[in-house]
């Protein structure tokens, strides 16, 4: 028992270590902050020192897509004309990727202009339909891209390499005198890419009924959030799991209709979906946003009864930019935002499993409220809470044995 409890908690440290290194400024989506000396990489020296199939770089293979399979709908094409793709194939497949190795491949073409005016960034090898890679290949995800300079001047290889891991990619391999492999998490999976956020000018549901940005929520502020029941309650605030007021991130948003509801997060956040009109609790489960659709319901605070969470059918899913992100964290796990239900975790697909692990946090909280003194509210970045959570997964990660694989 006792060894079950430490295995869990170190997939709880290593899977918490994915959310602080998405949602956080300079990490996972948004503009990343370049440090003012970049140190080019070694040939075969690969980012970070881990195997690329692994929960600290970019995650298991998820099996292989191809043009009949419905994950291809998943892969979307890229155009933009700072980038120049090979695509020796004639069939425009390496411009095909996900939207995650898609917005770092742009992040990086931007920095490849910047480095080296004149130059621009080229891909040699980006979704392989044809069975060219080595077996289980992120490249037959839409996952990875082989990338150089246009100029092909190797001598610009080390300092590419360094670029792609500021950019953002999940695994960067120095991996030959000909070019370097790049790879992301999968949109869809536990390491996925950020961890859970809403931007600032989301808006909460305080004690006295009206209403508050989330970005200006303090610790001792009571928000409307719901038990385990669905029964709506007012729940403590207590602090931001993370927060940056300047970066921009990319946020799913899910409209419902009857009542009128535009909820926006991100894509690895948990909110609560019913696939029908019961309102047992436990026709209620926690997907990620990105697992949405439509016709599904959320659960929303009614126009006639605003005491009671009322389910309301999705009608539109769509993608938008905003500035600002926001991971605030309740003594329940739940927060009405724009009133909606949503969870206050993320990454882990399992919300009772993540409540759980921020019991030391209540705890703390409570304690403190006993001896009547109150916790700090921190500035922008990671709460230290979760931050110890990040470097214990790290350290572990990084103790582990590994070879490069791509």
């Amino acid at each position: 028992m006792v060894l079950m409890r430490v295995m869990l908690s170190v997939s709880l440290c290593l899977l918490l270590a994915s959310v602080i290194s998405g949602c956080g400024p300079g990490r996972g989506y948004g503009k990343r902050r370049h440090p003012k000396k970049l140190t080019p990489l070694a040939l075969k020296q690969f980012i970070p020192n881990v195997a690329e199939k692994t929960l600290g770089a970019s995650g298991k293979y998820e099996g292989k897509i191809t043009r009949n399979s419905e994950r291809f709908k998943d892969l979307t094409p890229n155009y933009n004309p700072d980038i120049i793709f090979k695509d020796e194939e004639n069939t425009n497949a390496d411009r095909l990727m996900t939207q995650r190795c898609k917005d770092k491949l742009n992040s990086l073409a931007i920095s490849v202009v910047n480095q080296w005016p004149g130059v621009k960034l080229r891909v040699t090898e980006g979704w392989d339909e044809d069975g060219h890679h080595s077996e289980e290949s992120l490249h037959y995800e839409g996952r990875a891209v082989d990338i150089t300079t246009s100029d092909r001047d190797k001598s610009k290889y080390g300092m590419l390499s360094r670029l792609a891991v500021e950019a953002g990619f999940d695994w960067v391999y120095y991996e030959s005198k000909a070019h370097i492999h790049c790879s992301v998490k999968a949109e869809n999976s536990v390491a996925a890419k950020a961890g859970g956020c809403f931007p600032g000018s989301s808006t909460v549901i305080l004690a006295d009924g009206g209403t508050k940005p989330l970005k200006e929520l303090e610790v001792g502020d009571k928000v409307l959030a719901a038990d385990q029941q669905g029964n709506l309650v007012l729940s403590d605030f207590l602090m931001f799991m993370d927060q940056d007021q300047k970066i921009e991130r990319e946020f799913h948003v899910l409209e419902t209709d009857k009542p009128h509801r535009r909820l926006t997060l991100t894509a690895t956040h948990l909110v609560f979906v019913m696939n029908n009109n019961s309102t047992n609790s436990s026709d209620i489960m926690a997907v990620f946003t990105s697992k949405v659709k439509i016709g599904q319901r959320l659960l929303v605070v009614g126009n006639e009864q605003p005491d009671h969470l009322i389910p309301a059918r999705v009608t539109r899913v769509f993608v938008k930019q905003h500035e600002g992100s926001y991971a605030p964290v309740t003594s329940h796990g739940t927060i009405i935002v724009d009133q909606v239900l949503a969870s206050c975790y993320a990454v882990v697909e399992d919300h009772n499993l993540a409540h759980w692990v921020f019991a030391p946090v209540r705890l703390w909280c409570s304690f403190l409220s006993l001896v009547g003194l109150s916790s700090v509210h921190h500035a922008d970045g990671v709460h230290w809470y979760p931050e110890l959570l990040y470097h214990v997964g790290r350290w572990l990660m990084d103790s582990s044995s590994f070879h490069p694989q791509s």
